[in-house]
């Protein structure tokens, strides 16, 4: 996956999920909550990881399949978040999801939806990240490498502070 699509991606979600009931005419206050919050921290974790696929790239190791679906499914739920997460219109908290469907029941839902999608949209960001850190990382040696290294040690090696 290419760096770019991640970083245009990833803003495209942050502002989806801090702003996107705009698009539906039902912004409110909460948005300035949302902006600072969730999509600058959203977008910095997006670049980030886009930072550490180029690292990556540039050592010519190959991103790992965890990688890529962690944050694919970071970006789903990302969605769902933006589809869920309420704003303040008047004196009603009303989302996507419940504008959509137009009953309080639907609100309700909204709000019980909103906060795990975000918490797993954030954590599967993190753990993509960290998934990315290790694509970069060299790999252990191999027992007979370190053996190879230190002979007559027969696997025993003294701990340095010994």
């Amino acid at each position: 996956m290419r760096s770019s699509v991640i970083v245009i991606v990833g803003v495209v979600l942050a502002l989806w999920m801090a702003v996107g009931r705009w698009l539906f005419g039902i912004g409110g206050s909460l948005t300035w909550w949302y902006l600072p919050t969730i999509g600058l921290v959203f977008i910095w974790l997006q670049v980030w990881q886009a930072r550490r696929l180029r690292v990556t790239a540039s050592r010519g190791r190959r991103t790992t399949r965890s990688t890529i679906v962690t944050l694919i499914l970071a970006w789903l739920c990302a969605i769902g978040f933006g589809l869920t997460v309420p704003d303040r219109v008047g004196d009603d908290l009303v989302s996507i999801l419940s504008l959509a469907a137009g009953s309080s029941l639907s609100v309700e839902m909204s709000l019980a939806l909103c906060n795990p999608l975000g918490i797993l949209a954030f954590a599967l960001a993190i753990a993509s990240l960290a998934f990315a850190y290790a694509d970069a990382r060299d790999p252990k040696p191999e027992e007979d490498e370190y053996l190879d290294e230190h002979p007559g040690s027969g696997g025993m090696v003294a701990h340095p502070l010994a």
